[in-house]
């Protein structure tokens, strides 16, 4: 991940992720998921990075809409 990204969530339900990416973006918030699942088996993590300059927006946003899972 380049420099100036941070994780701000963690899912296990890689659709729960995209939902919670594009409701960001639909806030003007870029957001990348990096998939850590294995393909065959999907067990692993999936992580929601965000730019550090939109973190707490982003954040808010996910509290607000009810996001599940936070490991970090």
């Amino acid at each position: 991940m380049e420099k100036g990204w941070i994780k701000i969530q963690t899912y296990t339900d890689a659709i729960r992720g995209e939902m919670d990416k594009q409701m960001l973006a639909e806030n003007g918030i870029p957001a990348v998921l990096l998939n850590k699942q294995d393909s065959s088996f999907m067990f692993g993590k999936i992580d929601l990075f965000v730019n550090e300059n939109d973190c707490g927006l982003a954040q808010r946003l996910l509290q607000e809409n009810g996001a599940e899972e936070n490991e970090n």
